[in-house]
């Protein structure tokens, strides 16, 4: 049987090398989001498929017997064509999704339902940091009367898309105290992230609770129904059953 593995994330590498390391016979496909990624422990395609139909040929194509999808929480579009398309052909289908992260006791977070609801929480001339990527930028337009400052992992290809915001290059992983130091220095005064999850990106919250930063949360889009795991060795375990 060979497994589809939709990367992306941690710990779809993670499961690719333990993949490799069982010698289960594999395939890892990129989106191409980023330029230089980080190359899993499998056989790696990149790029997207050409939409459903052109997804549901390539499954049928290469044989794919299973489909572990350890997409971004926030590819909500990508997990539900995938889910949609497996369920029709009848292959096996999961969902490798880690948990949210939860506010704690000096977490002050508010969560919104989209990037433009930030708008209504943050005040004109504040410092904004956005840890949000660089696809969906133009969704903070509303911001233009704050300082806003993006990170993304690769130099920007053109210009900001609307006045009074600048990028800022940066490749993870950041320690707090990086973050803590960055934030100080470039005095910001929200912190506006997508509710990713993960330990590692983590960091970004703990030196926002540090500094006393107030976040704006955007809560994660409805993921699809079907099969979901929130680790690696759960995934494996699936795996095996197949």
């Amino acid at each position: 049987m060979k497994v589809l593995l939709l990367a992306g994330t941690a710990e779809a590498r993670e499961l690719a090398a333990q993949m490799a390391a069982a010698e289960i016979n594999g395939v890892a496909s990129l989106a191409g989001a980023v330029r230089r990624p980080a190359m899993p422990d499998l056989p790696a395609r990149v790029g997207g498929f050409g939409g459903a139909e052109g997804f549901a040929d390539y499954v049928r194509n290469e044989g794919i017997g299973a489909v572990v999808d350890a997409t971004h929480p926030f590819a909500h579009r990508i997990s539900a064509r995938s889910q949609r398309v497996c369920g029709d052909l009848g292959v096996p289908y999961l969902q490798l999704l880690r948990p949210a992260w939860q506010a704690g006791r000096g977490d002050n977070w508010r969560e919104v339902d989209r990037e433009e609801d930030v708008v209504g929480l943050i005040p004109s001339g504040a410092t904004v940091f956005l840890a949000t990527g660089r696809q969906t930028l133009e969704r903070f337009a509303g911001l233009k009367d704050c300082d806003v400052i993006a990170r993304q992992i690769d130099p920007p290809d053109g210009p900001f898309p609307f006045p009074g915001g600048r990028f800022l290059v940066g490749r993870p992983p950041f320690s707090v105290e990086d973050e803590v130091a960055l934030f100080r220095d470039l005095g910001v005064d929200w912190l506006v992230v997508k509710n990713a999850g993960g330990a590692p990106s983590r960091s970004k919250l703990d030196a926002a609770k540090l500094l006393e930063i107030p976040v704006a949360m955007i809560a994660r889009p409805p993921q699809p129904p079907g099969a979901k795991m929130e680790t690696v060795e759960e995934a494996m375990a699936w795996l095996t059953t197949l």
